[in-house]
């Protein structure tokens, strides 16, 4: 585990493998932690051999959980430029899952200079609407914060899978609660125009039985949409051979 300060008393951290470079940075979804959903890709024979950092976002995981941070899309794209940017590295090959992977896009569209290429893994490119009971973001962003802090928390971690709520119990409350609320309100200009709009190499990895809407617009800007067998959301977990062989070959057309 590695730590840096990314404003007064307030660190991220990661678990990092060392490696060649560019490096890799891993960023986890909603209620995640990145080494848990990560490792097994990361020690896989196609992927090792790689400087890979497996970062968690402020608000989850082993990083700090400051109350005052407002954990938006933006604000978790910035701190982690900031985290980047002490560790001294640029122009890194960015690999996002989920929310991490809307705010990877973030990231990728404020700090240019950060960001090689992107690999999406089933990310959220769209706003969408908060619904009582909903899986994800969805069902947390429908309650007020004081509401989720009361009692909507508890019954979001009854009911998601033992995966997802190993590593939700060690998310902050607020981050968990304000982070789904901006990603589904989503950032203007949207996500998918953000990536629509890149000139980077960028790749989007989805379940073979849950295609991309508008996957036509965005191959058409140049995004390699790759169908992953065999896998639900939680691709990397789901399909480790699938998920190695997409994010290896991506780095051909880098």
């Amino acid at each position: 585990m590695r730590a840096v300060e990314i404003r007064p008393g307030v660190r991220i951290r990661w678990v990092e493998v060392p490696g060649a470079t560019p490096a890799r940075v891993y960023l986890h979804g909603l209620g995640a932690s990145s080494a848990p959903y990560y490792a097994e890709a990361v020690a896989h024979p196609l992927l090792a051999g790689r400087r890979s950092l497996m970062m968690d976002m402020l608000g989850f995981g082993i990083s700090d959980r400051p109350s005052g941070f407002a954990y938006s899309l933006e604000g978790h794209a910035d701190a982690l430029a900031v985290a980047l940017a002490k560790i001294g590295l640029r122009r890194c090959e960015i690999i996002g899952h989920s929310m991490g992977g809307a705010v990877a896009i973030v990231l990728a569209a404020r700090h240019p200079e950060m960001v090689r290429s992107l690999v999406l893994v089933d990310p959220h490119v769209d706003p969408a609407t908060p619904s009582l009971g909903a899986p994800g973001s969805r069902g947390i962003a429908a309650y007020s914060e004081a509401d989720f802090l009361s009692h909507g928390y508890d019954r979001v971690l009854r009911d998601v899978g033992p995966h997802w709520a190993a590593t939700m119990r060690m998310a902050g409350r607020e981050a968990l609660h304000r982070s789904a609320v901006d990603l589904v309100r989503g950032t203007s200009p949207t996500m998918r125009k953000l990536l629509l709009e890149l000139d980077i190499p960028r790749v989007f990895l989805h379940p073979e039985d849950a295609p991309p809407s508008g996957g036509r617009e965005l191959a058409g800007a140049g995004v390699q949409i790759v169908s992953v067998p065999n896998a639900g959301h939680n691709i990397m977990i789901d399909n480790v051979e699938g998920f190695a062989r997409a994010v290896a070959q991506q780095r051909l057309s880098v």
